[in-house]
């Protein structure tokens, strides 16, 4: 906590210095997130003001991340914590953290802003911004919620609510995007008149796409949590893990030289693979 408070503060000095005059007071808690907003907008027009007042000059602020002088014109300025970059890295930055499956943040070192989708759309391609919409449904619905549906072409993320209201007398659920049916019991194409056992039964075989996953997931020594259903790596570090839902994972004893438990027996290093 002394180490945020004196990084903080370390902050507003070097924002005291950019000002002619800088006068701090003190905000009451429940009115910081205004007071953030006010000063925000209150910066952001400020620079607006200088670049119309500017009347064709090149007015520049520099990247801290290509350390390039950028046109303030083309700078982005994150909600709430008011650090700024050039669009087009902070472009890359967000395609990378989606790719990777996780929500982007502030890129600051030690900055966990979350960054809006809203505020991102004007520099994010369609194809990004639908990808960061499905990351924030995916963040949004708890592990045990998550359902996806079963047909391969479609593979849409639900929550169990919404199955639930999507569910017809006869048990089937409907699938919001391309309509089809399915069981809620046990997440297959909906199987009229025979019980979730027998439909196992007699579709032993799993299709293509998870035949190939379950054959690398083998390979590769992974393990699927039987309560969140998500395939989990061991990179290094002890054997016995627990995927995010505190679900205990074991992992065979990995071929030297790789250390069945590491110093000071540190939590190990593992990689979540989410799939659909």
């Amino acid at each position: 906590m002394q180490g945020h408070i004196a990084a903080f503060v370390g902050q507003v000095t070097l924002l005291q210095r950019k000002f002619s005059y800088c006068s701090p007071s003190f905000v009451a808690q429940k009115d910081v997130k205004f007071a953030l907003k006010l000063a925000s907008e209150a910066i952001v027009s400020q620079v607006t003001c200088l670049a119309e007042s500017s009347r064709g000059k090149n007015m520049k602020e520099n990247c801290s991340i290509c350390l390039e002088d950028t046109d303030v014109s083309q700078m982005f300025s994150v909600n709430d914590c008011l650090h700024r970059y050039c669009s087009s890295c902070l472009k890359k930055h967000v395609e990378v953290k989606l790719l990777q499956g996780m929500l982007p943040k502030c890129p600051h070192d030690g900055c966990k802003t979350e960054l809006k989708i809203e505020s991102c759309k004007n520099f994010l391609t369609s194809e990004l911004y639908d990808l960061m919409s499905q990351r924030i449904k995916e963040y949004s619905i708890p592990a045990t919620q998550k359902i996806y549906c079963p047909y391969p072409k479609c593979s849409a993320l639900m929550s169990k609510a919404e199955a639930l209201v999507n569910t017809n007398n006869a048990g089937a659920s409907m699938c919001e995007r391309c309509r089809g049916l399915f069981c809620m019991s046990c997440k297959a194409p909906w199987h009229s008149n025979i019980s979730c056992n027998d439909y196992k039964i007699l579709n032993p075989y799993p299709c293509a796409e998870d035949a190939k996953l379950k054959s690398l997931a083998r390979r590769n020594l992974w393990r699927q949590c039987v309560k969140c259903h998500h395939m989990v790596e061991l990179a290094e570090g002890c054997n016995h893990i627990y995927c995010r839902l505190k679900k205990l994972l074991n992992f065979p004893s990995l071929p030297s030289p790789t250390p069945l438990h590491t110093p000071l027996h540190l939590p190990p290093l593992h990689h979540t693979l989410h799939f659909t």
